[in-house]
This record gives C-alpha cells, structure tokens and sequence, in this order.
C-alpha cells in the first residue's frame, strides 16, 4: 500500500484535477489512499461562513452560495455534461451542511467550526473520486471519519490510535484505490472533528502507519522541501535528502511544508516520506527517513508571522523558579496557546507563543495578580537551523530585535517589522 496526498493548490480548479488524475494513473499503485485537501482556498471560504454563522446571519448564504458556485464550475468543466451523479452527491453534502446550520443550537465556536470546515474536504473528495471513475480510475470513496477517531478537542483533536487501527486494519486487504479527506475525524459521539490546520499531511501519515505502508508521498506546487519558504526568503535551495529527526526539528519550529505531527508515525515504522511536485512529478523530490541531517548542509529558514511576546516580572522580586513557572505555564495550557520560544533570568520569564484561539486578554487577567507583564503583539518569530553568522546578520538586517536565542544548531529571534 502507498499513500498520497494532495492539498488544496492541486485540486484548485478542473485543471488541477486532471492533472492529479493523471499523476495517479502514472506513479500510483493498485493499492492506493489518495488522501485530499479542500480545494483551492475552500477552507478560508468555509472560514467565512462560520464568521457570519456568528457574527453576521445576513451574509450567510451569500458566503455559502460562493463554495457552491466554485464547486459546481469545477464539476461542469470536468464531466461535459454527464454529472447528474456527482452533482446528487454534492446536493446531499451540502443539504446535511444546511440542516446543520438550521438546527445546530451550540454556542460553542471550535465545535461549530469543526462541524462546517470539514465539508471543504468532503466535497474535493466527492468530486475527485467520481472524476477517477468517470474516467477509468475505479476507486472507493471513503469517509474518512468512519476511520480515524479522535478526542472531542475540537478544531485540535488528539487521534485514539487503538479506535483508528481497528477501523483502518480491513483496507489493506484487498487492492484498491480509496479516496478519503485529509485534516478530519470524529469523536466517540459522532460528531466531526479536525486535527489542525494543514492537518492533512498527518491523516496521510495515520493511514500509512496503521496499514504499514510501503511510503508516503505529499504532492505540492514546488519541486520539494525548500530550506526556506519562497514566499519570504530569496534564493531557496532544494533539500534532496532530510532524517526524520532533523525533519520533525523543522516540523517543531513551523516548517510550512510538511505538519509537525506526521512524522512521528512514519518514523515509528520506518516508513520513507516523499515530498515531490505534482507540477513536474518526474523530479526527484525530497526524501525524508532514516539517516542524519540534510543534504546539502545549509542554513534552513522557518518565519512564523503574528506572533505574541510577553514579557513577565514578579512583583515582589522574587525569583522565577519552579513555583511560579509552573503557574504561569499552567495559565498557558489552560488557555491554549502555543508557546515558541522561551526564555528566563532570575526574576524575568519571556515566552514567544500563537494565540490561535484568542484568549491573550483572558490570561493577562489572571496572570495580573502576580507578575508584572510587557506584551508585544504581532510579532514575528525567525529560526534558522544550521546558522552561520551571515545568516544570522542578513536576517537581522533592518529588523528590531525583542529576543534573541541561540543553541549549538538553532538560532531563534523574535522581531517587530
């Protein structure tokens, strides 16, 4: 069995989607899981629909009219006219979708979320799987929280790996090409539940470690994992070769390419991680296993954008040690957030963290009582693996510098721009 996944700019549009048909046919297997994002920025669109599920009931049909419009163009420029099936698919996903919205009476904003997002990937999958058919790829569609089970840490879930092997361990026996959705799973009342923004790179590790995988493969729109995102750095190098200890360094520093879960399970079962272009997908690519460092040994960039610096003192002067980090880390994990950096004197404590859940002014309330605070936000948080000075120089060029850290192959900084 080999397992691919695909995200969101390769089902894009009718284009995208023939092209990752023929990716399939030409470097797939009989025993194939096809493991899909939502398609182009169909998330951020549902996002747009829970914001005025919440906050603005006038502008709801209108966002959800606009993930229907973008689908069904998709779908009449793919089967010329024969899509009766699929767009009777589509009409049942997004008639539970409305029933949903309609009756749902949770106030609850990460269920509710978790309970909309999920149709993204539901409806590029329905759409994919009955294009393979169409056209000679006989394949089965999945739903993939029949599979993977999980917590009710909704919009974060925590996968119940006993629950998810049991459900997994009967796909392996026959040969087949499954088609299921990356970044979802369901709690033991059945309700959806996601693991995480681009947490369809871990579904696809999940698969592949219950079924003991030959590889995994992740398709994107560059030629591998770069050693910076293109997006904010110039003159990027190709990674040809990356251990999995070194990958799951960059997974934790926020590494866009490749989820900081999905490693784990692959290097449990020593299963090899591809990560190639599905623009040109004869290329080599990146490959991620067993081994030490990178190939070719340079300094790999990692940006992780609208940040928060807090800065704490206690108020009588007392020493940071155990008693007090340990209530101030406490308040962290209470409120969710993820810290990043942190960094301590004698009576001082600076923590670098994402407040993804925007709970900041909650925790400052309470951690008010005791300590002083400074708070920076909208930071920007930089690390480079494997610094040399002039990287460290030519980062820090222009920028005003609010924390610095380094260890023996990781510099981190935080910066406002």
């Amino acid at each position: 069995m080999k397992v691919f996944k695909f995200g969101g700019a390769s089902v894009k549009d009718a284009s995208s989607v023939k092209n990752i048909a023929s990716v399939i046919k030409n470097h797939g297997s009989p025993n194939l899981v096809v493991v899909l994002s939502a398609m182009g920025k169909t998330t951020n669109a549902m996002e747009e629909v829970i914001r005025n599920y919440f906050d603005d009931k006038s502008l709801l049909q209108n966002s959800l009219s606009k993930v229907v419009d973008f689908h069904s163009n998709i779908v009449s420029e793919l089967f010329s006219g024969n899509y009766e099936e699929v767009n009777d698919k589509l009409s049942d996903l997004l008639n539970k979708l409305q029933n949903f919205i309609d009756s749902n009476k949770s106030s609850n904003y990460s269920f509710v979320y978790d309970q909309v997002i999920g149709y993204g990937e539901l409806l590029s999958t329905t759409i994919v799987s009955c294009y393979l058919n169409f056209i000679g790829v006989n394949n089965s569609w999945l739903d993939v929280r029949d599979f993977i089970k999980t917590d009710d840490y909704y919009r974060t879930a925590n996968v119940n790996w006993d629950l998810t092997q049991k459900s997994i361990n009967n796909l392996g026996v026959t040969e087949s090409v499954f088609v299921t959705q990356g970044f979802l799973g369901s709690d033991s009342k059945g309700f959806t539940t996601s693991l995480g923004r681009e947490g369809s790179d871990y579904t696809a590790a999940i698969f592949a470690n219950c079924l003991d995988a030959e590889s995994v493969t992740i398709w994107k729109d560059v030629d591998g994992v770069l050693n910076a995102d293109p997006r904010y750095f110039q003159n990027t190098e190709l990674l040809t070769d990356i251990s999995y200890n070194e990958a799951i360094e960059l997974a934790f520093y926020g590494a866009s390419v490749i989820h900081p879960k999905t490693l784990q399970p692959l290097q449990r079962k020593n299963i090899p991680l591809f990560v190639k272009s599905f623009i040109n997908p004869h290329k080599e690519g990146t490959k991620v296993g067993e081994g030490t460092g990178v190939k070719p040994y340079v300094p790999c960039f990692i940006v992780k954008k609208r940040q928060v610096l807090l800065e704490l003192s206690t108020k009588d002067f007392s020493y940071i040690v155990e008693k007090n980090i340990s209530f101030i880390f406490q308040l962290l994990h209470t409120y969710k957030m993820k810290v990043d950096v942190i960094q301590n004197t004698a009576i001082s404590l600076s923590v670098c963290f994402d407040d993804k859940y925007g709970n900041l002014e909650l925790l400052l309330n309470e951690l008010k009582t005791k300590f002083r605070y400074i708070v920076f936000e909208n930071v920007n948080l930089y690390t480079i693996r494997h610094y040399t000075k002039q990287s460290i120089l030519d980062l820090e060029e222009g920028k005003k510098i609010l924390l610095k850290q380094l260890t023996k192959e990781t510099t981190q900084i935080v910066v406002k721009e």
